[in-house]
């Protein structure tokens, strides 16, 4: 039997083809929920306008958060193909970043044709998969800015958003029409809720970890500013100013978790520079 001595074996190398299919499905599913949100942009039933309107419905302009997660995704699939990004997005994340994107697809499309009870239904499906992606990647000793840009934000920002389109798609789900019905006792509590909700949500976010998720708190507080702008002091002053008040209550939390990513990046500015240099100052004295 021949032997393999140990000087002449080689050590097993890694391949930009290795979980090629994985890596495949990413990139299809993400051009696929691209499509999706292309498509309520592009239709004829202009949903950003002519969807439900609640008391809960937030400026259109909100909705740009959607295009700006996806670009940051097109990154993150890029980043699959380098060997740290292999190591967490397909070795860790696995199949639910497609899944995600299929759901999110799903859901896009319920919304747009206006079947928001199903629409509820497939957020809550979006929210618990991206709640197991966030998860991983919060598990996960971040070394470098790639990871922070390409797995870090875009996940961040869509747990905060996707936080936001829940509580939405509840008041599209079951609320009333805010164009045929004014709002009563139970709207304005169901309502103080939700945007109770999202500042709590929000505030855990800050103080989850000594940095705080600056991502998600600014997808809040920028959807709480679009609910404040698009809810009309005519049709409700105490949804019109309860959503102001919540508002600017959410650039507190979005303060916090600047100052804790600031006092983060100093220390690593410490780390990587300080040591050496309170050593050499200290020998010169």
């Amino acid at each position: 039997m021949p032997v393999e001595l140990p000087f002449f074996s080689r050590a097993p190398t890694e391949s930009w083809t290795d979980g090629i299919g994985l890596k495949l499905a990413n990139v299809l599913c993400l051009l696929l929920v691209c499509g999706a949100n292309v498509y309520t942009v592009l239709s004829p039933e202009d949903i950003y306008y002519t969807g439900k309107e609640t008391y809960f419905t937030p400026a259109p302009w909100a909705y740009v958060v959607w295009p700006l997660i996806h670009l940051l995704l097109l990154g993150t699939i890029i980043y699959q193909f380098s060997k740290p990004g292999k190591k967490i997005i397909v070795e860790r994340i696995g199949w639910h970043l497609p899944l995600l994107n299929i759901l999110a697809t799903i859901y896009l499309y319920s919304w747009t044709i206006a079947e928001y009870r199903y629409g509820l239904i497939f957020i809550i499906f979006v929210g618990s998969t991206v709640t197991q992606v966030y998860g991983v990647i919060k598990q996960t000793s971040l070394r470098n800015v790639s990871d922070e840009l390409f797995l870090h934000l875009p996940f961040s920002l869509y747990h905060g958003w996707t936080m936001v389109l829940l509580v939405n798609s509840a008041f599209e789900a079951f609320g009333v029409n805010a164009m045929q019905n004014a709002a009563d006792s139970w709207t304005k509590a169901f309502v103080f809720l939700g945007l109770f909700f999202l500042n709590c949500t929000s505030f855990a976010y800050a103080y989850s970890t000594a940095e705080g998720d600056l991502p998600a708190c600014i997808a809040i507080s920028w959807s709480l500013w679009a609910i404040y702008a698009h809810q009309r002091l005519d049709q409700s002053e105490f949804v019109h100013w309860s959503a102001f008040a919540f508002a600017v209550l959410s650039l507190c939390w979005v303060m916090r978790s600047a100052a804790g990513l600031a006092r983060k990046m100093w220390g690593r500015r410490g780390i990587w520079f300080g040591d050496e240099e309170t050593t050499r100052l200290l020998v010169g004295r």
